[in-house]
């Protein structure tokens, strides 16, 4: 199962790169007022980590651990599921790309042969979306992958297949090209984020984010920058090892 794939965005953000320091055209100020006169939205308190739950992921090349959101309960509580009865153990991470993200929980992944087609396992069932404007995509989020528009209007996740948000930092001209083109409205929070640590703003609304990376970004971004075939997969296999909730 395979998330809608924004190779055409990051093209033509990429492509405006170049223009940053031309003068706007009328489109491009429209996008900078709104970029800059976004309201502030009242401050929420912090998420505390130390309450949080959270899951040891051990790789082949490292350990990640993540915090799950109390504010996305549905996929919280199916991710702990599937922790505590080992399905994610032994299964590979069957699609990654640079400065976007990685993505695993593909069942039919576990003793693929190379080659081998993956991403459309799951465990026959879809969980309803969870969209909280304060679980975004910054680097590190943790999101759900689904399938795409046309076959699911209503967005609702898959049932174990998830990707981890590697990310790239936004500038002011691109954060406004994904406004342009999405017709997106993001936060202040939101906006100081993307230009400064960085994610994946274009798909903010359209997937579940249900948690973080905590410890280990360094291992995403090494696993992230493995070569790969055509699909996208490792040319080398890289599995979640195993996978357990922690205090």
């Amino acid at each position: 199962m395979n998330f809608r794939r924004p190779q055409l965005l990051i093209l033509l953000i990429s492509a405006t790169i170049l223009l940053s320091c031309t003068p706007s055209t009328q489109a491009e100020e429209t996008a900078q007022k709104k970029v800059n006169t976004e309201q502030k939205t009242p401050k929420k308190k912090k998420k505390n980590v130390k309450d949080m739950t959270k899951v040891l992921l051990k790789t082949s090349m490292g350990d990640i651990t993540i915090a799950l959101y109390d504010e996305t309960p549905l996929h919280k509580e199916n991710f702990i599921k599937l922790v505590n009865d080992k399905y994610y153990d032994g299964v590979l991470f069957h699609r990654i790309i640079q400065n976007f993200m990685i993505q695993t929980g593909d069942p039919e992944s576990k003793n693929a042969k190379a080659g081998q087609m993956l991403g459309n396992g799951g465990p026959g069932y879809t969980i309803p979306a969870e969209f909280v404007p304060e679980c975004y995509h910054k680097r590190g989020a943790v999101a759900a992958a689904r399938m795409g528009d046309n076959v699911n209007p209503k967005k609702e996740s898959s049932g174990s297949q998830f990707y981890i948000v590697d990310g790239q930092v936004f500038n002011t001209a691109m954060l406004n090209r994904v406004i342009q083109m999405t017709k997106k409205t993001f936060s202040q929070e939101q906006i100081n984020t993307y230009t400064s640590i960085g994610g994946a703003p274009h798909l903010d609304g359209d997937y579940t984010v249900f948690g973080e990376v905590i410890s280990g970004m360094e291992v995403v971004d090494k696993i992230a920058a493995q070569a790969k075939d055509g699909r996208d997969r490792p040319v080398q296999d890289i599995k979640i090892i195993s996978a357990e909730v922690i205090k």
